[in-house]
């Protein structure tokens, strides 16, 4: 599996710098795998698509203000320091920058030194850094004073509300990116979609590397996933395998939501409680396991997250569906409109 069969041609004007407002008020392009057949809607439509005895599974992890701007100590040159999870009260895995000059032993300071780090060892597995910071009081409550949201590199606008790149349901602090397929939800849509008996069952994973990470092997399939938080709760579980054996569709809001039960599912089908580290990475060829139906974004050329919706409807029909959401001019990645696999 080549990654450069997973391109496709976006003009730059396409990528979103700015969210819709109101969110559910993007555009939906529903896509009907059995006959192949598309729909152009918007988002606030999704109601329509959604069964009564269906579960709409969420990702309830919030984006942590994980980009720190501070100085090197001994030298005053300008350091940022991208946090992307945690490991203790004071240990944090991070992408730092200027890698060349943030080599182990190397301090930092934020905040005039209301937030000090020491770089403690090179990560060989993502090109980052360990840190230890220093601080006192909590530190939770200096990231939000010192840290700002880590948008992705392809968005310049600045935005000027932090909470529109949050979901609405986001709950559990830990993610460097937003799962960006729940961007578009409302509290007044999700509440249309529970008075319609659909039950809205959450899960977590905390987006990490991953997300910043592009496929640089032309073997895809030796990509090296960057392990990431997961969570299924018991009573998640058992709501999810309760719904699927009586006829209902699992329907999955984002990629992440797939990659964390597809890590807990097992080959009949049958998801598991669990918490723990997922590297999961679903291609063409992997078996969807425990997933009916996928509410994304449009993706990164050559990405991993390209490569898990093909493994819903096949490489060529989704380079098709993209070429059409293109020509359509449907608005692409974190910011973008959404996409049903129907």
């Amino acid at each position: 599996m080549k990654t450069a069969d997973f391109d496709y041609e976006l003009p730059e004007e396409l990528i979103a710098q700015t969210p819709a407002e109101p969110r559910d008020h993007s555009r939906l392009l529903v896509v009907h795998r059995k006959d192949h057949t598309l729909e152009h809607r918007h988002f606030y439509d999704i109601v329509d698509y959604l069964r009564p005895e269906d579960a709409l599974v969420i990702n309830e992890t919030r984006v942590i203000p994980a980009r720190l701007q501070g100085e090197k100590e001994d030298t005053g040159v300008p350091v940022e320091v991208l946090l992307l999870r945690r490991e203790n009260a004071t240990d944090w895995e991070a992408l730092v920058r200027p890698g060349r000059r943030l080599k182990p032993g190397a301090r930092c300071v934020f905040g005039g030194g209301l937030l000090r780090c020491e770089v403690l060892e090179n990560v060989t597995e993502t090109g980052g850094r360990k840190v230890r910071f220093q601080y006192e009081g909590v530190f939770e409550e200096l990231l939000d004073r010192l840290g700002e949201m880590p948008l992705p590199p392809y968005i310049h606008e600045k935005l000027e509300n932090p909470e529109r790149y949050q979901t609405v349901y986001a709950k559990q602090d830990g993610s460097a990116a937003a799962p960006t397929a729940g961007l578009h939800f409302t509290p007044e849509l999700l509440e249309r979609i529970r008075q319609k008996g659909v039950t809205i069952v959450p899960v977590l994973l905390h987006v990490g590397l991953g997300t910043f990470r592009p496929v640089k092997v032309e073997d895809a399939e030796k990509h090296p996933m960057h392990s990431e938080f997961c969570q299924v709760t018991p009573e998640a579980a058992d709501t999810l395998n309760r719904i699927r054996q009586a006829g209902g569709r699992i329907v999955c809001v984002g990629t992440t939501s797939v990659r964390t039960l597809e890590t807990m599912a097992t080959d009949d089908g049958v998801i598991h409680p669990g918490a723990g580290e997922t590297r999961i990475f679903i291609y063409p060829g992997v078996k969807i396991k425990a997933v009916d139906a996928l509410i994304t974004n449009f993706h990164l050329p050559q990405s991993t997250l390209l490569m898990l919706v093909s493994a819903l409807m096949g490489r060529e029909e989704t380079l098709r569906v993209y070429r059409t959401a293109v020509a359509e001019k449907y608005r692409f990645f974190s910011f973008g409109d959404a996409m049903l696999i129907d």
